[in-house]
């Protein structure tokens, strides 16, 4: 199953918005699609990184875990090249800025945390690994003096047909 993540924002004096892929940790929480269990901690996922490698995935996983109420081997890769920016164009509104394939797990919730890249309006400052954990960032942009923010960010997770 193919699952996006889709994110909202305004954007305050902001060109885009991106994650420092493929370097960027993904943190969710999971449920498990066999039994239903949802996992209590944050998870993590990055597209840079393989784990469990064995016979039957010499390349590994982005992200692999044993369920444990029900035992099922369970897996996430981030879907190749499906990394998009968040632009002043799609402000106000959700679009999917990446793309997981999900093998017995879905992510049920998403926290942005740090590692984001924001790019000011009009050749401005670009600022790196920016903290979204709270929801709202703000800056300054000594290139074209005035201030820069994210607000207001939300997400959530679709289904995506395949």
């Amino acid at each position: 199953m193919r699952v996006g993540l889709q994110i909202s924002a305004t954007l305050e004096n902001i060109e885009k918005l991106e994650t420092s892929h493929p370097e960027y940790a993904f943190f969710v929480k999971i449920i498990c699609t066999n039994c239903g269990e949802k996992s209590d901690k944050w998870h993590d996922i990055t597209e840079s990184e393989r784990v469990q490698q064995d016979t039957r995935n010499a390349a590994g996983f982005n992200f692999y875990m044993k369920c444990k109420m029900c035992g099922r081997e369970n897996s996430i890769d981030i879907v190749d090249k499906s990394n998009v920016a968040y632009t002043v164009d799609d402000a106000g509104s959700f679009k999917t800025i990446v793309i997981f394939d999900c093998r017995g797990v879905e992510p049920v919730e998403f926290s942005p945390r740090t590692g984001w890249i924001v790019h000011s309006s009009e050749n401005g400052q670009t600022f790196q690994d920016v903290d979204l954990s709270e929801d709202d960032w703000v800056e300054y942009d000594q290139k074209n003096n005035n201030s820069v923010g994210v607000y207001e960010f939300a997400s959530k997770f679709i289904k995506l047909k395949k």
